[in-house]
Protein backbone atom coordinates (compact mmCIF):
# COMPACT_ATOMS: atom_id res chain seq x y z
CA UNK A 1 0.00 0.00 0.00
CA UNK A 2 1.63 3.27 -1.13
CA UNK A 3 0.49 5.46 2.10
CA UNK A 4 0.78 8.56 3.91
CA UNK A 5 1.13 9.47 7.78
CA UNK A 6 -2.61 11.33 8.43
CA UNK A 7 -2.11 11.64 12.39
CA UNK A 8 -1.16 10.36 15.58
CA UNK A 9 -3.74 8.36 16.87
CA UNK A 10 -3.80 9.63 20.05
CA UNK A 11 -4.29 13.09 18.05
CA UNK A 12 -7.57 11.45 16.30
CA UNK A 13 -9.85 10.36 19.02
CA UNK A 14 -13.43 9.47 18.56
CA UNK A 15 -15.26 12.48 17.05
CA UNK A 16 -12.55 14.73 15.76
CA UNK A 17 -11.49 15.30 12.26
CA UNK A 18 -8.05 16.32 10.74
CA UNK A 19 -7.28 17.48 7.24
CA UNK A 20 -4.54 15.15 5.37
CA UNK A 21 -3.63 16.42 1.88
CA UNK A 22 -6.81 15.91 0.36
CA UNK A 23 -8.93 14.43 2.42
CA UNK A 24 -10.33 14.87 5.66
CA UNK A 25 -9.72 11.96 7.92
CA UNK A 26 -11.74 11.14 11.05
CA UNK A 27 -13.25 9.05 14.11
CA UNK A 28 -16.78 8.08 14.49
CA UNK A 29 -15.87 4.86 15.69
CA UNK A 30 -14.10 4.08 12.80
CA UNK A 31 -11.47 5.51 11.04
CA UNK A 32 -12.46 7.29 7.50
CA UNK A 33 -11.41 10.08 5.23
CA UNK A 34 -13.28 11.47 2.61
CA UNK A 35 -12.19 14.45 0.08
CA UNK A 36 -12.25 17.22 1.68
CA UNK A 37 -14.73 19.54 -0.46
CA UNK A 38 -18.11 20.14 0.36
CA UNK A 39 -20.52 19.38 -2.79
CA UNK A 40 -22.07 22.59 -2.17
CA UNK A 41 -19.75 25.49 -1.64
CA UNK A 42 -16.43 23.82 -1.31
CA UNK A 43 -16.19 24.33 2.48
CA UNK A 44 -12.92 22.12 3.72
CA UNK A 45 -14.57 19.40 5.74
CA UNK A 46 -11.63 19.18 7.55
CA UNK A 47 -13.06 21.72 9.57
CA UNK A 48 -16.45 20.00 10.41
CA UNK A 49 -17.77 17.86 12.84
CA UNK A 50 -19.39 14.36 13.53
CA UNK A 51 -23.15 13.70 14.25
CA UNK A 52 -24.24 11.38 16.76
CA UNK A 53 -24.99 8.96 13.46
CA UNK A 54 -20.99 8.96 13.19
CA UNK A 55 -21.62 11.43 9.80
CA UNK A 56 -19.36 14.59 8.70
CA UNK A 57 -20.82 17.83 8.90
CA UNK A 58 -19.64 20.48 7.01
CA UNK A 59 -18.15 23.59 8.76
CA UNK A 60 -19.91 25.93 6.84
CA UNK A 61 -23.94 25.27 6.19
CA UNK A 62 -24.06 21.96 7.51
CA UNK A 63 -24.87 19.63 5.47
CA UNK A 64 -24.47 15.98 6.22
CA UNK A 65 -22.49 13.18 4.66
CA UNK A 66 -22.73 9.64 5.00
CA UNK A 67 -18.68 8.91 5.14
CA UNK A 68 -19.49 4.87 4.43
CA UNK A 69 -21.13 5.75 0.95
CA UNK A 70 -19.73 9.78 0.06
CA UNK A 71 -23.19 10.92 -0.31
CA UNK A 72 -25.17 14.09 1.46
CA UNK A 73 -27.86 12.49 3.55
CA UNK A 74 -29.06 16.76 4.79
CA UNK A 75 -28.62 19.54 2.25
CA UNK A 76 -27.26 22.94 3.29
CA UNK A 77 -29.46 24.31 5.96
CA UNK A 78 -29.60 27.56 7.31
CA UNK A 79 -30.63 30.32 4.36
CA UNK A 80 -30.30 27.78 2.27
CA UNK A 81 -32.76 25.45 3.55
CA UNK A 82 -35.54 28.23 2.33
CA UNK A 83 -34.27 27.50 -0.86
CA UNK A 84 -37.05 24.92 -2.45
CA UNK A 85 -35.39 22.04 -4.24
CA UNK A 86 -31.65 22.88 -3.25
CA UNK A 87 -31.14 20.08 -0.59
CA UNK A 88 -32.97 17.44 -2.89
CA UNK A 89 -30.49 18.63 -5.71
CA UNK A 90 -26.81 18.50 -3.69
CA UNK A 91 -28.48 15.17 -2.43
CA UNK A 92 -29.24 13.56 -5.43
CA UNK A 93 -25.63 15.14 -6.80
CA UNK A 94 -23.58 12.74 -4.04
CA UNK A 95 -25.57 9.85 -5.48
CA UNK A 96 -23.72 10.59 -9.08
CA UNK A 97 -20.63 12.00 -7.51
CA UNK A 98 -20.18 11.19 -3.80
CA UNK A 99 -17.06 12.38 -2.16
CA UNK A 100 -14.11 10.34 -2.77
CA UNK A 101 -13.24 7.64 0.08
CA UNK A 102 -9.81 6.73 1.08
CA UNK A 103 -8.64 3.63 2.64
CA UNK A 104 -7.23 3.86 6.17
CA UNK A 105 -6.03 2.28 8.93
CA UNK A 106 -4.10 2.26 12.29
CA UNK A 107 -0.72 0.96 12.09
CA UNK A 108 0.77 1.09 15.37
CA UNK A 109 0.79 5.20 17.00
CA UNK A 110 -0.01 6.34 13.37
CA UNK A 111 -3.09 6.47 11.12
CA UNK A 112 -2.21 6.44 7.61
CA UNK A 113 -4.68 6.87 4.38
CA UNK A 114 -3.63 5.30 0.98
CA UNK A 115 -2.42 7.49 -1.38
CA UNK A 116 -2.43 4.71 -4.67
CA UNK A 117 -5.90 5.96 -5.11
CA UNK A 118 -9.81 6.19 -3.81
CA UNK A 119 -11.80 3.16 -2.55
CA UNK A 120 -14.25 2.51 -5.35
CA UNK A 121 -17.78 3.89 -5.80
CA UNK A 122 -20.39 1.55 -4.21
Amino acid sequence: MADYWAAAANELPEGAVVGARRYAVGNNGDYFAVTRRCRHLGANLARGSIDADGCLICPWHQSKYDVRTGRMTRGPQGIFAKVPGLGTMFIALTKVVPLRRGKVERRGPSIVVDRAGPIGRR
